[in-house]
């Protein structure tokens, strides 16, 4: 966020974070190393022992300990984050880092297999909720999954807010359909398969686990296949509304993005000017042709 809390009394501040995704979203900036009591400037920390559980000590001072310290202190803040819709950690991080953090290992060796103790915590106490390290941001790939997710949580905790029942839970499944089949239709169907299960089941069970299969779908990267199966299913709709020629430009502009020649963008746009053109009662309520702020311009390089 630019905020001065780095050991050496610096900052990393990520200008898209700030400057493009702070137009939409609220930020809740927080260092636990400097919650803990570390304070700016202090001696670096590392990770230190088994990869799976390492511990976090002090570089110059290793007889400092601040492993506990630092997993307390996620525990804490998971309670806090039930209205959050996402959590943006700092990547290579002792403390925060999502995975390939350096791991000091006992005979002295270094491996990039750890995660943050801090983010650990946060992660186990929180399974679905969005993470990223702010590293992979700079993916544009990665960078638009992240905030699909982000808007898809956002739109999950206000269902949860109003609610949940059987028929607000397949809304909100038939408005998704298409995104969560771009990232994996057979999660899709395993969800759908949920739904059917709803008024026969305990929803205590059916709403985490349908809330559980959703998150894991859409940390799947979307390849250009996927994205044009699901066009083409799209295109299938509007086929006895178009012009030959216009269903023809359509295929065309997908078969385009399909060789890499143009983004992604291109060819939704065409989709949306033809069911303005066609409206389609099912098309209108679909999330993946408008999963987020037009102004964000993701899918421009993707």
């Amino acid at each position: 966020m630019g905020n001065a809390v780095r050991y050496d009394g610096k900052h990393k501040c990520q200008p898209w974070l700030v400057e493009e995704l702070g137009r939409f979203a609220d930020f809740i900036p927080y260092c636990p190393e400097m919650a803990i009591g570390l304070g700016v400037p202090r001696g670096p920390i590392e990770l230190h022992g088994d990869p799976a559980q390492p511990r976090a000590r002090g570089v110059v001072a290793p007889s400092l300990d601040v492993t506990d310290a630092l997993h307390t202190c996620g525990g804490e803040v998971s309670t806090g984050l039930v209205d959050v819709a996402g959590y943006i950690f700092k990547s290579k991080s002792p403390s925060c880092g999502v995975a390939r953090v350096k791991v000091r290992l006992d005979n002295g060796k270094i491996v990039r297999k750890g995660r943050g103790v801090y983010a650990a915590a946060i992660i186990s106490h929180c399974p679905n909720l969005p993470v990223v390290d702010e590293g992979n941001l700079n993916d544009s790939v990665t960078r638009e999954n992240y905030v699909i997710r982000l808007y898809v949580w956002q739109r999950w905790l206000v269902l949860l807010q109003q609610g949940i029942n059987a028929a607000r839970l397949l809304d909100f499944h038939v408005r998704h359909k298409y995104l969560i089949m771009a990232h994996s239709r057979a999660a899709c169907r395993r969800m759908e398969q949920l739904l059917s299960q709803f008024k026969g089941a305990d929803p205590e069970n059916v709403i985490p686990a349908y809330a559980n299969e959703l998150m894991i779908a859409l940390q799947r990267r979307v390849s250009p296949a996927r994205h044009v199966n699901v066009l083409r299913y799209i295109i299938s709709r509007l086929k006895k509304r178009l012009a030959t020629s216009d269903t023809q430009e359509l295929l065309e502009s997908i078969e385009s993005y399909r060789r890499g020649d143009v983004p992604l963008i291109e060819s939704l746009r065409l989709l949306r000017h033809q069911f303005n053109l066609h409206p389609d009662d099912c098309i209108d309520m679909q999330w993946y042709l408008w999963p987020y702020p037009d102004d964000l311009d993701l899918r421009s390089y993707i």
